[in-house]
């Protein structure tokens, strides 16, 4: 179990790295929030496919694979949205309905064995959110294109572990990069930016933060399940107000460290939990 755990440390480390590179093509230079999703797919595809191995075509034939690769197109272009027009620290509050939303479907659809110790967690986890950012009524669309984001990123990790027999990680990784690029090629066409070196950098950064953090996300659920893991995707929201610190100028204040340590107390203590 300590295996998962650094595992996903380092996954959800990995996919507000990305994220933040997008946030700065998108409010800074302009760039569409679409084009910013699709490339992210489309050069991921590229990374992972030198590794395949003989037999990851099949997985292209099972409906669950394009659903899930749907679902994850969705909320990758709309968490770029949200950026765009909103601060990183309300869009990933309201992003964060999503763990709370895996847990509920891996214990209504797959069965998943849970505790009462473990839900108090789990929303306790959601409450440490809810001190970091403090939010209150907004009539901002950005906060909308979070909580579509959520509710399509907390579908999505129950479907990884509704998929993990499958194929092996690297082969489920291909299929939901590839499907989405699909997905989404005639809009990110259309939305080409003007490419200088500052943006192709950024347009790599995020693409490969972002293939290697679903990577590895995928090899943790393979040893664990949905419920013990869901707590730890709180790690993002650690590694998000990291970045929007450093490279933002967003300081956390009392309350932000306090909501922090409620995350990671929890985050640990349900993935410990038997």
């Amino acid at each position: 179990m300590n295996r998962a755990v650094l595992i996903m440390f380092v996954a959800m480390s990995l996919i507000p790295a990305g994220d933040s590179a997008g946030k700065l093509m998108t409010s800074g230079m302009g760039v569409s929030p679409i084009f910013v999703a699709w490339s992210r797919f489309a050069l991921g595809t590229l990374m992972v496919l030198p590794f395949l191995k003989p037999g990851t075509r099949a997985l292209f034939r099972d409906w669950r694979v394009w659903l899930r690769a749907a679902i994850l197109a969705c909320g990758i272009t709309s968490i770029q949205t949200a950026l765009q027009t909103a601060d990183v620290a309300t869009v990933f509050a309201a992003f964060f309905v999503g763990p709370l939303f895996s847990y509920v479907l891996a214990v209504l659809f797959l069965h998943e064995p849970v505790t009462p110790l473990r839900s108090v967690l789990i929303v306790a986890g959601f409450a440490g959110v809810l001190l970091v950012v403090r939010p209150g009524i907004s009539t901002d669309p950005g906060v909308l294109w979070a909580v579509t984001a959520g509710l399509c990123y907390g579908a999505f990790l129950t479907m990884s572990r509704w998929l993990t027999g499958i194929g092996t990680p690297l082969a489920l990784t291909f299929s939901q990069l590839a499907i989405s690029a699909l997905l989404l090629l005639p809009w990110g066409i259309a939305s080409l930016p003007a490419f200088t070196a500052p943006i192709a950098g950024l347009t790599l950064a995020s693409a490969f933060c972002s293939m290697l953090g679903n990577l590895l996300l995928l090899y943790a659920y393979r040893i664990s399940n949905a419920t013990r893991l869901a707590p730890l995707v709180y790690f993002q929201l650690i590694a998000a107000v990291g970045l929007g610190w450093s490279i933002f100028g967003d300081l956390p204040d009392a309350y932000t460290w306090a909501g922090l340590a409620v995350i990671l107390i929890s985050g640990i203590a349900g993935a410990r939990l038997r």
